[in-house]
């Protein structure tokens, strides 16, 4: 991490940026330029590489807006020659009227084999054949249809019970018989959909096995989870929509994992029954097919068990544990070699998070790296070269770069050396890697690099001729101190031309959840740069326990939310305060969801240190937020009342003054709009002065026609506000 700068530095440079910027373009942003994307466009898109073919090879996905087609192209790393691949719009030229070829349907890897939906029911169109067949014909949806590895089968959810039809026979198979509103067979639960198994997956919960002959699944029992009512005011009368939630102390779902073994139609259950109250999850499939690996986690989330199931007997095993004092995760992505000989996991050895080489009974055989490294994800294992690729960073922080370590331990290479943050992709063998490369002073380029980083040719620019002409802030990372021993990440939009004489507003964008850090390194949005040529300096910062100051600064948060975060944005408006540049009478935050939540405790129990907040779709009271993820970090409101308690924005609701916007959409089903209902109505009967903006059946966030006016709403709070000119 860069150290931080002194006042006298800071003075030094800021003023000095009227003559760095003298030969920049004098053209000023447009609002709808930032906001809306509108003409001159300023940003481009990079080339899309969907995945590398080979060890040379890699596919790119192009789209032509003229012609609304989609194409893939196979691209040569080593030569640059380029060949048609896959045009999408011809292969699709003899479907009926009302299909399409879209890639984000499903399909096997060699985009031979597409399952389509139309009106809910489900199609299959094998591209050598350019043969169409219909799968489905009834009144129900199916969903999540998932091709068999070997392309012959395809399962998917009707009515939450898991189905499997054989393609060439297009017999359907019903593969579990008792779903309902409240038994789920292979589809999430809500709460595990949001918190454990992600959005990426769309409710999926079901997984084939390598060899095609078995599917996990999850089942889960949701009869004990209370319900929330979710109002649309549609209508004469409305409609109703009732969710199964789990808060903050609720009793959760109940979870069975289970096999079906498709030759015989038997479900084999996988013992998890004894542990009562607990958390079960991510099954995933050794290469081999033999053994269906699962995690196991108690209510408390301080102890995980990796386990070992045989699919045949649902027999299990203890493969890896880990307990903690504060809390642990799930692993969400577990590399097991090809020889089944073991697997590879990314996780804590103190502060950071190293890799771990395990043999597949769970013995360890290596940790392969060690601190003040810190490993954020593995790109690329090469079984045969005994080599690991990986994004990690070694000393600031906010950067990520490329690395290679061997399976022995040695030979670790970092592998990008320019400052800023590396995200790339590596061929089978190592011989190439493409980089998408964001740095602060211009936007993310596509590189391509040999196996020791050498560059070899630029690929694609964000950057369009036209940026050149604009009059732009300028970008800086660098950190703030705490007070008590820990420097803060933070990054600012300067105003471009800053005058000596005045003082600027500031608006700190933050989130602020646990392990979620904001601070990166990329060029600014053209949002940020739009507002700081109005003369507002845009402020993101993250708090001790962000991610960046290790698990130390994480496990502060425990039973605490929202006390570290604030007491580390208190810290930096005092430290804005020394700057003579800075107006500590226009202190603005603004952020949604978790930010929408620190937002709210700024403009409270901050108070006294900022003036204005826009709060978009906020938490109020983790008491009214779901069990999964509150828990986690704030043990249940029975274990914890006083941490529930002192995190509550109701608690600190008395102590507002500033200027305070708030937003949410009424059929949130994240962030129930309840929290602002309980809010407002508090700060209604303490006679406190606020703003408020109710968007109509909106779910988590404002999307839609909707968007452009929150956005503008929020912006022009803050503008005026500040006493500036929207």
């Amino acid at each position: 991490m860069q150290r931080n700068r002194s006042v006298v530095f800071l003075l030094a440079f800021l003023f000095a940026l009227p003559l760095m910027l003298a030969a920049q373009g004098q053209k000023m942003l447009t609002y709808d330029q930032a906001f809306n994307r509108a003409e001159p466009r300023l940003m481009g898109m990079l080339p899309r590489i969907e995945r590398w073919l080979d060890g040379e090879n890699w596919l790119e996905s192009r789209v032509d807006p003229a012609r609304r087609t989609q194409a893939l192209y196979k691209v040569n790393a080593r030569t640059g020659e380029e060949a048609l691949w896959l045009d999408l719009k011809e292969l699709g030229k003899d479907l009926p009227e009302g299909f399409s070829l879209d890639p984000r349907a499903e399909h096997d890897s060699g985009y031979t084999r597409f399952i389509l939906n139309k009106d809910n029911d489900l199609w299959y169109f094998d591209a050598a054949e350019r043969g169409l067949k219909q799968l489905t014909e009834n009144k129900a949806e199916e969903k999540t249809p998932i091709l068999s590895p070997d392309g012959k089968r395809v399962a998917f959810t009707r009515d939450h019970d898991l189905y499997m039809i054989d393609i060439a026979s297009g017999i359907e198979r019903r593969l579990t018989f008792d779903g309902s509103e409240t038994i789920l067979n292979g589809w999430a639960s809500w709460v595990y959909m949001e918190e454990i198994l992600g959005r990426m997956l769309q409710y999926r919960a079901f997984w084939w096995s390598p060899n095609s002959e078995m599917i996990a699944f999850m089942r889960f029992d949701d009869a004990q989870v209370p319900e929330f009512t979710l109002v649309k005011a549609d209508g004469a009368h409305g409609e109703v929509e009732l969710q199964r939630y789990p808060k903050a102390g609720d009793p959760n779902p109940e979870v069975r994992i289970g096999v079906v073994h498709l030759a015989s139609g038997l479900t084999t259950w996988v013992d998890t029954d004894p542990f009562g109250d607990r958390y079960a999850a991510w099954p995933m499939w050794t290469p081999d097919s033999r053994q269906l690996f699962f995690q196991w986690m108690n209510r408390g989330q301080d102890h995980l068990i990796l386990y070992s199931a045989n699919p045949q007997t649902g027999v299990k095993k203890s493969i890896y544990e880990k307990r903690r004092p504060t809390w642990v995760e799930f692993f969400e992505t577990i590399h097991f070699f090809e020889d089944n000989s073991g697997f590879l996991l990314v996780s804590e050895e103190k502060e950071w998070d190293q890799i771990f080489h395990y043999s597949i009974d769970g013995r360890l055989i290596k940790q392969l790296t060690r601190e003040p490294l810190q490993v954020k994800d593995i790109v690329l294992v090469d079984e045969k070269a005994k080599t690991v690729w990986f994004h990690g960073t070694d000393g600031d922080r906010v950067q990520k770069h490329l690395y290679k370590v061997g399976l022995n331990g040695g030979g670790l290479k970092k592998l990008t050396g320019e400052t800023g943050s590396h995200t790339c992709s590596v061929a089978p063998g190592g011989a190439f890697f493409t980089d998408n490369l964001a740095t602060l002073a211009q936007p993310t380029r596509l590189i391509l690099a040999d196996r020791n980083g050498k560059l070899l040719r630029q690929l694609g620019d964000q950057k369009l001729p036209a940026l050149d002409e604009y009059l732009l802030g300028t970008s800086e990372i660098f950190t703030i101190p705490s007070g008590d021993g820990y420097d803060l990440p933070a990054r600012w939009i300067l105003p471009p031309a800053m005058e000596k004489t005045r003082k600027y507003p500031v608006i700190f964008q933050v989130y602020g959840g646990p392990g979620a850090p904001i601070v990166r390194y990329g060029f600014p949005m053209l949002n940020d740069l739009y507002m700081a040529q109005k003369g507002v300096i845009i402020l993101y910062l993250d708090h001790r326990g962000s991610g960046y100051n290790g698990r130390k600064g994480m496990d502060a948060m425990h039973r605490s939310l929202g006390k570290w975060e604030i007491h580390d944005y208190i810290a930096a408006v005092k430290w804005l305060k020394q700057l003579s540049f800075v107006d500590s009478t226009r202190i603005g935050i603004t952020g949604g969801s978790y930010g929408g939540y620190v937002t709210l405790l700024a403009m409270t129990a901050g108070a006294d240190y900022f003036t204005h907040g826009v709060a978009e779709y906020s938490v109020t009271d983790y008491r009214l937020y779901d069990s999964i993820y509150t828990e986690r970090y704030m043990d249940t409101p029975e274990e914890n009342p006083d941490g529930y308690t002192a995190g509550s924005v109701m608690t600190h609701a008395e102590k507002l003054e500033g200027k305070l916007l708030i937003t949410h959409g009424t059929m949130d089903d994240n962030v129930h709009m309840q929290n602002i209902l309980q809010l407002i109505d508090k700060l209604q009967d303490l006679d406190k002065d606020f703003s408020l903006m109710i968007y109509p059946n909106q779910r988590h966030g404002i999307g839609g026609p909707k968007r452009k006016h929150v956005t503008r709403l929020g912006y022009e709070f803050i503008m005026r506000g500040f006493g500036l000119e929207p």
